[in-house]
This record gives structure tokens, sequence and C-alpha cells, in this order.
């Protein structure tokens, strides 16, 4: 019994541990130049971070059987920042079935969840409850239906999920934490960084949306300067 309560205490120093240099680091590829070193690295270490939080928050739930609710914010930030990885990596929305099943993995996760808090009763804010659940649906939702999106019209997508779903990563893992710390607080105190990290999320995406479309209108200028200038 002494040795379990040693593990399940380690297991919380080191998931409280990874989070924050999670969070930290997360905090400096936001702030970084995007797709610049500084942002390509802490964007990775943040990653290996999260990994750490998201095994031993699972480990949590599972073997020491602490807040069920942390199952659904681990599976929620882990998912965003797999789908927001491999979105970057691939650029493309042809088929993959590793994709397909971690998608399908983390959508078990939230059915079970809904299963669970069937039986035991609403101890946890509705609003938290289902708006997190509803995230989750939504994203693994849509990134099953973006294998329908024709090729050619994908186009710069993979940009705009990449950074929805790492900053979606960052803040469910934001909202965790102060969700923990500040429970007095509860439920303004974990769904304001949520409701943060989705204007925060449409900002960037308007701003590489509009530098995008000038960055084609320049090309089409040139082009077309070069046209006549050749004729």
């Amino acid at each position: 019994m002494e040795n379990f309560e040693f593990w399940h205490k380690a297991n919380i120093i080191v998931h409280v541990a990874t989070g924050m240099v999670a969070l930290l680091l997360g905090l400096v590829a936001l702030t970084t130049p995007k797709g610049g070193k500084t942002h390509r690295k802490s964007g990775t270490i943040f990653l290996y971070f999260l990994t750490i939080v998201v095994i031993t928050g699972l480990l949590g739930v599972l073997i020491f059987k602490v807040n069920q609710f942390l199952l659904v914010i681990t599976i929620l930030s882990g998912y965003n920042a797999y789908s927001g990885m491999r979105v970057l990596k691939n650029k493309t929305c042809k088929i993959n079935f590793q994709d397909i099943l971690v998608g399908l993995f983390a959508v078990s996760s939230g059915i079970y969840f809904l299963y669970y808090i069937k039986n035991i009763g609403m101890i946890w804010s509705p609003l938290i409850i289902y708006s997190t659940l509803g995230a989750l649906f939504t994203i693994v939702l849509y990134d099953l239906l973006r294998y329908l999106i024709p090729r050619k019209k994908y186009g710069n997508l993979w940009l705009y999920e990449h950074i929805y779903k790492m900053v979606s990563a960052f803040t469910a893992l934001l909202a965790a934490a102060t969700g923990t710390v500040y429970d007095e607080f509860q439920p303004h105190s974990q769904y304001l960084p949520s409701l943060f990290g989705t204007l925060l999320a449409i900002g960037f995406i308007t701003y590489f949306y509009r530098k995008n479309q000038r960055k084609q209108q320049n090309q089409k200028i040139e082009e077309k300067t070069i046209t006549k200038v050749t004729h």
C-alpha cells in the first residue's frame, strides 16, 4: 500500500512538473516568429513534454483512479497536439490509417467518459464536460471528413489546421492547470483559458490567411508583368 501511494505521488509530481515545462515551451512557441528556429525547436520539445503529461495523466486516471475528467482533457490536448504535428508533416488530406485509428481511439475515450458520468451522476460542471467533449468530437470528425476534400482544393488548409490544433493543445493544457489550481473558481477557471485559446487561434489564422492572400496576389501581378515584358 505504501509503495502504491509512493508511485501515485511520484506520478503526480512528474505530471505537474512536465505540465509546467510544457506550458512554458508552448508559450515560447506561440510568441516567437512562426517557422523560425526557436518556434520549431520549442514546439518539438513541447510535444515531448506533453507526451509525458498525457501518459502520466492516463496513469492517474486508469491506475490511481484520480479525477476521471482528466481523461477527457488529457485526450483532447494530446490528440490536438498529435494531429497538429501530423498535418504539418504531411501537408495533405491523403487518407492515413494510423491517423484514423488515433482519432477513433480519442472518440472511444470520450464515449467511455459519457458512459462513466451517466453511471455516477453529473458531479462536474455540465458546461465544462459537454464543451470539452464537443471540442474533441468536432476536431476528430473534421479530421475524418477532410479526406473528402479534393487534394487540389486542400491548399493551405494544413497550415490553419496546424495553428488551431497546436493552440488548442496548449490552451487545453492551460485549462487543466487553472481548473485544478483554482478549483474554487470553477467553471470560469477552466472555460476562460479555452475561450482565450479559440480567439487566439482565430487571430493567428486570420493573419496568415491574409498574408497568403497578399502573397498570391503579388505572384499574380509578377506573372502578368513578366508576361507583358516577354510579349
